[in-house]
């Protein structure tokens, strides 16, 4: 199989790995990590944080996508995994130059969350539409869900009845985020008396944490999210996908999330969820109850975080993650190996 990959987040490249592990030696091209193989251009090179973050990527996100048009002419199929600022228009240039080219987009736009008008966009120049969470049949008509990535990743759970005696920390994975969250957790980690493990995103591993992260005497460093997590009384989390990792693994967490103020101004009023983590919105469009809590912007403190942790109601927490567990169902590599 020749294919050509859009894969610009860490996540979409995590979340790819499976795949080509399950792929019959294919042929790559295009963007990703090249761990995998050689690649036009480093998924690294596009990652983006922000909506002021995209300005300076916008002329080499255009060059790339008329270099991944040229590429498409010669492989079977296109998978396109999340970014839709970037796949949306990537999938109408190869649409426009070769209609008949076969596009596999997986990891659906959010538009869930905010800008619906992406859906007609999707209809148009997407031929299979892998969805990873079942309310998004609401939204595209025509699309199947496929299972959810993390019930394939994820390999541990977490045994409430043992005390770890071990607090997680994860600030995020943009330099960004951790430097508004570090102050905050740092404080929160000075009223605990158990161990506190900082869990980092693996691709810091050869670079300086003290740049990023500030001071982190206080804490454990782990690159090993899900070992973590599994093995933690609680968790104070970073909004991302994290936070639906600790939800299915069965770690009792809360969310925090500090946004730039611009972004948070302009999201707030486009964005039409009642939550922000991805447990919870899972649980909102089933009618179900909230998996966790959330604080966003100025109700980031000591308190309230310390608050949460006390008072947490572990029992329902067990019993929501249970429910979200059934409500996903199922992994997805072997669907969207299928459709490749």
């Amino acid at each position: 199989m020749n294919l050509l990959i859009s894969a610009l987040e860490p996540s979409a490249n995590l979340h790819l790995e499976p795949i080509l592990q399950q792929l019959d030696n294919p042929k790559i091209s295009g963007i990703f990590d090249p761990k995998f193989g050689e690649a036009l251009y480093s998924s690294s090179e596009f990652s983006v944080m922000g909506l002021m973050d995209v300005l300076p990527k916008i002329l080499k996100a255009k060059e790339a996508i008329a270099e991944m048009v040229f590429l498409s002419r010669d492989v079977d199929t296109v998978l396109l995994i999340d970014s839709p600022a970037f796949n949306l228009p990537l999938a109408k240039a190869i649409k426009e130059k070769f209609p008949d080219k076969k596009i596999v987009y997986y990891i659906l736009p959010k538009v869930w969350a905010w800008n619906k008008k992406r859906v007609k966009k999707v209809e148009a120049y997407v031929d299979i539409q892998a969805s990873i969470f079942p309310f998004e049949k609401t939204f595209y008509k025509h699309c199947v869900y496929v299972g959810n990535p993390l019930l394939d990743e994820i390999k541990v759970t977490n045994d409430l009845s043992i005390d770890h005696k071990q607090i997680a920390f994860l600030p995020g994975s943009r330099k960004s985020e951790i430097q508004k969250l570090m102050p905050i957790f740092r404080e929160v980690s000075k009223e605990l008396s158990e161990k506190k493990v900082l869990i980092v995103p693996s691709f810091y591993k050869n670079k300086s944490l003290g740049h990023i992260y500030g001071d982190t005497s206080d804490f454990e460093i782990s690159y090993d999210l899900q070992k973590s997590l599994s093995c933690s009384n609680f968790a104070f989390i970073c909004s991302g996908t994290a936070t639906l990792e600790a939800a299915l693994i069965g770690t009792p967490f809360v969310l925090a999330y500090i946004a730039k103020k611009v972004d948070y101004f302009i999201g707030s009023r486009v964005v039409n969820l009642n939550h922000v983590g991805l447990a919870n919105i899972i649980m909102d469009f089933e009618n179900q109850q909230a998996v966790h809590q959330e604080f966003l912007q100025d109700e980031v403190t000591k308190e309230n975080l310390l608050n949460a942790y006390h008072t947490f109601d572990r029992e329902a927490f067990s019993q929501n993650s249970q429910k979200l567990k059934t409500i996903l169902a199922h992994g997805s590599v072997k669907n969207v190996v299928k459709m490749l």
